[in-house]
């Protein structure tokens, strides 16, 4: 009998023998389905799409319940294989790619609600966000922030690949104290074990990537549900625009879950906005409850604005217009890729978000190959700002070169082009890598995702952490 071939052509494990150990868990073999559930977003990038286009697994297992999940890691421990975790898949940076082939396992069967309270929710790790705001509007609450992908991304992705979203603006991103209640995860080991950490300790775990543990449960904050409108204004200059989303994001009188400013010439890749925008105009996405709408209205002719839209959902649904944070984050690069894959897009934070006028200056020195994209956030009671400029990819030369004038005035390079977790600006996290060697001695889980992990995997625990430099 001829072996099976390893469909990533980087293992010589025994893949159907490996599948039939896994029994009773269900599993997929099939190489296009496998090559399928090897991919993430990454195509955003033309960089990352170079290098990451023909990596695949070797094997999808499915686990339903937390036992399966565990017998699936019990499995791959004893077999020495890789194992990537995948939500959605809507990761940006190649999070969900297995480098090194090996086992995908896939969490969106486990996806049960657990409990709403008062102002938490905790959930199976492979909930989708959008079922999970479902469930708690009928207890009146809604998510403190949610991606803009919520309808195929997973809670459990969400903590551990991403960091901010719809509702940032008003309640921070994830890591902000209190967002993160508690977090579930299983160690890789010949018996794995689920670990629970709170506190402070979630950051241990979030936005790891899943290199130092499988979550199967999370707990997150909720806030009080309230009547949103869907509000979008527009404005004669990027400057006008950039210090409108500024006073909102800063106003005491009004409350806001989205503050998003897109460049006019972005707005032309909006075709389902059209006739409802005034066109060639620069724009304002928000979200605004309704008992603030006429001071939102003052505050946009105050910036010398227009407000194009202010719907209720009915009338948004009426419309056929999608939702508003669909122009938003990194929902506002895949409407323009969805016309044209020769654009790309960069992540970089504002050091000053008051400086309205650099940012304007900035703006006119850009020129025609990068259109400028602004989301607001708070951090600490702070405002900030981060762009996510569409780029015309015209060579690595050309993004570093961005990058550098970008870099000259005022803002801070996070390098959505790398899949290592510690190559966007971020330096190594030793505290996630402390716990990875606990968790996951033998260095199975997201291999080959950081670049610090091969220099110190060698070392115990403890002196992997005493690396970390002293919190203030």
């Amino acid at each position: 009998m001829t072996e099976q071939p390893s469909i990533s052509g980087k293992s010589d494990i025994d893949w159907p023998a490996f599948a039939a150990a896994l029994a009773p868990v269900e599993t997929i073999a099939e190489p296009v389905l496998v090559k399928k559930r090897s991919r993430d977003f990454f195509w955003y990038s033309p960089i990352l799409n170079q290098k990451l286009r023909t990596c695949f697994g070797d094997l999808v297992a499915r686990p339903k319940t937390r036992a399966e999940l565990a017998h699936c890691l019990a499995v791959a421990w004893r077999h020495d294989a890789p194992v990537t975790l995948r939500g959605g898949g809507t990761g940006n940076y190649g999070q969900s790619v297995p480098l090194h082939g090996g086992l995908i396992v896939e969490t969106t069967d486990l996806n049960r609600v657990l409990e709403i309270g008062p102002d938490f929710v905790r959930a199976e790790a492979g909930a989708l966000m959008a079922d999970v705001n479902t469930a708690l509007a009928d207890a009146g609450q809604e998510m403190a922030m949610f991606p803009s992908t919520q309808d195929i991304a997973t809670i459990g992705g969400f903590v551990a690949g991403g960091s901010a979203g719809i509702g940032s603006v008003a309640n921070g991103p994830l890591r902000q104290t209190g967002n993160i209640l508690q977090i579930k995860a299983f160690s890789v080991e010949e018996r794995p074990v689920e670990h629970v950490f709170g506190g402070s300790d979630v950051l241990r775990i979030h936005h790891a990537w899943g290199l130092n543990g499988v979550i199967s449960e999370v707990t997150l904050r909720t806030v009080p549900r309230r009547d949103w409108i869907s509000c979008m204004a527009t404005f004669d200059s990027y400057g006008a625009a950039y210090r409108a989303g500024l006073a909102l994001a800063e106003s005491t009188r009004i409350d806001r879950k989205l503050a998003s400013v897109v460049d006019a010439r972005i707005t032309g890749y909006f075709p389902r906005l059209t006739g409802h925008i005034r066109p060639g105009k620069h724009l304002l996405v928000s979200l605004v409850p309704r008992e603030d709408l006429d001071a939102f209205r003052t505050l946009i002719a105050a910036q010398g604005g227009y407000p194009d839209l202010t719907l209720q959902e009915a009338e948004r649904e009426a419309l056929n217009i999608p939702h508003v944070f669909e122009f938003a984050w990194n929902h506002t690069t895949l409407q323009v890729l969805k016309a044209d894959r020769t654009a790309t897009y960069q992540q970089y934070g504002v050091n000053d978000p008051a400086d309205a006028a650099g940012i304007e200056a900035l703006h006119d020195k850009l020129g025609d190959r990068v259109w400028m994209h602004h989301e607001f956030s708070r951090y600490d009671g702070r405002v900030t700002a981060s762009d996510l400029p569409i780029i015309w990819f015209e060579g690595e030369d050309h993004l570093r070169q961005t990058d550098r004038l970008y870099a000259a005035n005022g803002c801070t390079v996070y390098d959505a082009h790398t899949n290592e977790i510690e190559g966007g600006g971020m330096k190594p996290d030793y505290r996630h890598l402390a716990l990875k060697k606990r968790m996951d001695p033998k260095g199975l889980l997201n291999m080959g995702k950081s670049r610090a992990w091969d220099a110190v995997r060698h070392l115990p625990p403890e002196e992997i952490a005493a690396l970390a430099a002293p919190t203030a």
